[in-house]
């Protein structure tokens, strides 16, 4: 249960790490984050909790995941591992009867300061009836709740950017427009070598120039050392292509200039791409992963798993993912170069 702006379950915020252990157990080994300030963040093991800590070691935010979470429930709404649109409906409905306001969080979700809440989604994944982890076509509602004073803008808040920073990510206003299959462009992609007209190794500049001079509508970079922040150059790791679909991912060589190494095709607006006849981006990833899965069985080929568990070719550095469309998900695929480390 929700206790808004208190605390959620067993925990309370202002508990110091000590308390939130005792309440949970040990962390999940690996699964932590400290910055130079002193903020940090903590994943619990088999709880699907994320405590996210302010300076002095105290918790300010819990991030419950919609897979592996606990049920949360404010008023008599279920929060976590909800379809999307029916979670919203009844957040709304309470908040009326509240008199609380709801907004739009950066994902296009439901926040509402009055509780401490802002909604998110995560992909779906159930077992198959042989025991195995297989993806869905949907999403299921995950949640982050903080105390009073992080209620107004959570992921504007320092502990919160710490541990999941979108601010350079594009805002969603809570649709989630998918460009058909016959007015996608339809891009060659060469394995290790290039992806439509952008070929591996090419400069930002090259890039942009590839894409019809198209100006990026959002740069991702970082400084080279994470936890002091803003200390050395800052290097540019992505560039956002609205118009194309597509991301450009860098790394830096040794001249200097960022070079290109990975490309996503968008799984809403992106160009398609095949590969032997199967169409990666833009659609149904349980369908998808049947395909492929079948194909490198018919032809004896290898099968690499990601950290996530999806399944892809061996030797071809490709990695499909999925992008939300409303309660459901599709495909969204990225290329990367040979020496490019999944």
């Amino acid at each position: 249960m929700l206790d808004p702006l208190v605390g959620v379950g067993p925990l309370r915020f202002g508990m110091d790490s000590d308390e939130v252990k005792a309440a949970l157990g040990e962390p999940l080994a690996g699964n932590s984050q400290v910055a130079a300030d002193g903020r940090y963040w903590m994943q619990f093991q088999d709880t699907g909790l994320t405590c996210i800590y302010d300076r002095g070691m105290i918790m300010v935010a819990v991030a419950v995941d919609g897979l592996e979470g606990p049920c949360v429930q404010v008023g008599d709404t279920e929060l976590i591992g909800r379809v999307p649109s029916e979670a919203r409906a009844e957040i709304h409905d309470l908040a009326r009867r509240e008199g609380v306001r709801v907004r739009v969080n950066w994902s296009g979700d439901p926040e509402i300061a009055a509780w401490g809440v802002s909604m998110g989604t995560t992909q779906d994944w159930r077992r198959s009836p042989e025991g195995y982890a297989e993806r869905q076509d949907s999403v299921i509602t995950s949640a982050l709740f903080v105390g009073p004073e992080f209620a107004d803008d959570p992921y504007a808040t320092a502990p919160i950017v710490h541990w999941s920073d979108v601010r350079q990510l594009g805002s969603n206003p809570g649709a989630w427009p998918v460009t058909s299959g016959h007015e996608r462009p339809c891009w060659e992609w060469v394995p290790l070598e290039r992806v439509g007209p952008l070929r591996f190794g090419m400069s930002p500049s090259e890039v942009a120039a590839a894409l019809d001079g198209e100006t990026p509508a959002g740069r991702i970079g970082a400084f080279p050392h994470w936890a002091f922040r803003r200390v050395g150059q800052w290097n540019l790791s992505e560039d956002r292509f609205e118009n194309a679909g597509v991301s450009a991912h860098y790394w830096t060589h040794p001249d200097g200039v960022p070079r290109l190494g990975g490309v996503t095709a968008y799984g809403r607006t992106g160009p398609q791409v095949l590969h032997t006849g199967i169409p990666l981006v833009g659609v149904a990833p349980s369908a998808l992963d049947a395909a492929v899965i079948q194909h490198v069985e018919k032809h004896d080929l290898g099968l690499r798993f990601s950290p996530s568990g999806v399944a892809s070719p061996d030797g071809l550095n490709l990695e499909v993912g999925t992008t939300r469309v409303e309660d459901a998900s599709v495909s969204e695929a990225t290329f990367y170069a040979e020496h490019w480390e999944l």
